[in-house]
């Protein structure tokens, strides 16, 4: 079957009409051969009848022809009787001769040699004719007579026997017959049976594929692409069709998902960047309540520096002119994207305002690697922190409060730490806080409004991924300590 399954279809028609020919033919050729054997056999049953028949035929032409040469003398039927004595004489030498044998074999050595004495005798007859010996002539042409009557006899008996076994043997031959028919018969039905599983079986190998094919490709025509693939077990046209249609269905599915996910892709990034607009614009929102126009804020703080300046107060000048620099920055870095350096002067300056409003209450150290510092992060993700830091952390606590920026090196990313000495945090909001699910009433009055949920929205669309920041505490009074980790790629900033 392997190898037939390997054949075009125009093949394995051509075998199938070939195979069930050749298979009618060699049974027709044995059915004819047996039958021919059977009339054979029944014509070789009367066939010793047929030829005693026939010797007693000659038997009577030639004592015939022998009274008719002693009756007329003539030439004529003197070779009339040399003819049959010799026809007779061929058939008798066909007889048996031997002494064992069963009583049939047994009669025809008697009628031999009693037909030897008989054709001699008749000679002698002739001969005596022939040369006007009436005396001869008589004695011998009575005895040949009487040796006639007993071979007639002996033939007559030894035929009826013959024809009494011939009728046995013919009786068997035609019930042989009969079962060969039969026999014929249940040949011709058993070879139609096999033929008939055989077309079957071999048109098997190409409708039942054709069958699946149609099938298959209905179900794909109607839109369900997640049909099975066929199974491709011929190497013949159908083969080759069903490895075209597999492979067209795969390209397909193949089309359709590289098209779901670049749809999906150009959404997420559509998403995202609404999302980080969103952001943005809620943090310029947010740190914008005031409803004075920003730029007249900033220049009303420059005339206030300015005046400070002309009227010798340093240190209201310095106050003043650190309280403009940090709402300039917020207005104008919001939408962009800064180094780490900014961030942390952005800090510095936070921090100094706040000094100046609680007497120096705000205790500040920063242990940062200079190296690290050109790092491109989004704006306004450290100053939130370490507002957090202060108002949820350290303010109100009866020991000495302290917030501390580091900023290093941690395998392949940036790590940026604003870690304070506060309160702490439970891990039921910190867990909140993370899945942005921290209720508006949970904020500090203080709150200029960017929280955490805002700074972790931000940095999670800017690096594409999701853990971007992690909150720890050890618990009740033993601080926070919020950690951001930016990602360094290969090749991007070679003296970080």
């Amino acid at each position: 079957m392997k190898k037939i399954r390997k054949h075009s279809i125009r093949n394995k028609m051509m075998l199938v009409f070939v195979t069930t020919t050749m298979i009618l033919l060699l049974i027709n050729l044995f059915m004819y051969a047996n039958v021919n054997h059977m009339i054979n056999r029944l014509d070789e049953v009367y066939v010793s009848n047929i030829s005693l028949n026939e010797l007693a035929d000659t038997l009577l032409r030639v004592q015939t022809s022998m009274t008719d040469y002693l009756n007329t003398r003539t030439s004529d039927a003197m070779e009339d009787y040399y003819r049959n004595e010799q026809d007779y004489s061929q058939l008798v030498s066909g007889l048996n001769d031997q002494i064992y044998g069963n009583d049939l074999m047994l009669m025809e050595r008697n009628i031999r040699h009693m037909s030897e004495e008989y054709l001699e005798l008749t000679g002698q007859t002739i001969d005596a004719k022939r040369g006007g010996n009436v005396e001869k002539v008589k004695a011998r042409y009575e005895k040949a007579t009487e040796i006639y009557g007993y071979i007639s006899t002996y033939i007559y008996s030894l035929n009826n026997e013959q024809f009494r076994i011939n009728s046995g043997s013919y009786q068997a031959l035609s019930i042989s017959m009969h079962y060969l028919e039969w026999i014929n018969v249940a040949a011709l039905l058993l070879v139609g049976v096999c033929n008939l599983l055989l077309i079957i079986l071999l048109t098997g190998t190409i409708t039942s594929p054709l069958q699946r094919l149609a099938g298959t490709a209905d179900q794909v025509a109607r839109g369900n692409l997640d049909v099975a693939l066929l199974p491709v077990t011929t190497e013949d046209e159908v083969g080759v069709v069903s490895k075209a249609f597999n492979s067209m269905v795969v390209s397909i599915r193949d089309y359709i998902d590289r098209l779901r996910k670049s749809m999906e892709t150009e959404n997420t990034m559509k998403e995202k960047e609404l999302m980080m607009e969103t952001h943005l614009k809620d943090a310029q929102i947010k740190y914008l309540q005031a409803q004075i126009n920003p730029h007249f804020l900033f220049n009303t703080l420059n005339a206030g520096a300015q005046l400070a300046m002309m009227e010798g107060a340093e240190r209201t000048y310095r106050y003043v002119q650190n309280v403009a620099d940090f709402f300039r920055y917020n207005v104008k870095k919001n939408n962009e994207t800064v180094s780490l350096r900014q961030e942390i002067a952005l800090v510095d300056t936070y921090i100094y305002i706040l000094n100046v409003r609680f007497s120096g209450d705000i205790h500040f150290r920063k242990e940062v690697d200079e190296s690290l510092l050109d790092v491109q992060v989004p704006s306004m993700i450290l100053q939130p922190i370490v507002e957090n830091s202060v108002n949820y952390g350290i303010r109100n606590i009866d020991w000495e409060g302290e917030i501390c920026l580091s900023v290093y090196r941690m395998n392949d990313a940036v790590c940026i730490s604003v870690k304070d000495n506060g309160i702490g945090i439970s891990e039921d909001k910190i867990e909140k806080i993370l899945n942005s699910r921290l209720r508006p009433a949970e904020l500090s009055a203080d709150s200029n409004g960017i929280g955490l949920d805002n700074v972790i929205g931000r940095l999670r669309l800017f690096l594409n991924e999701t853990d971007v920041i992690s909150i720890l505490s050890e618990g009740e009074n033993k601080g926070t300590e919020v950690l951001i980790y930016i990602p360094v790629r290969e090749g991007e900033y070679e003296d970080v």
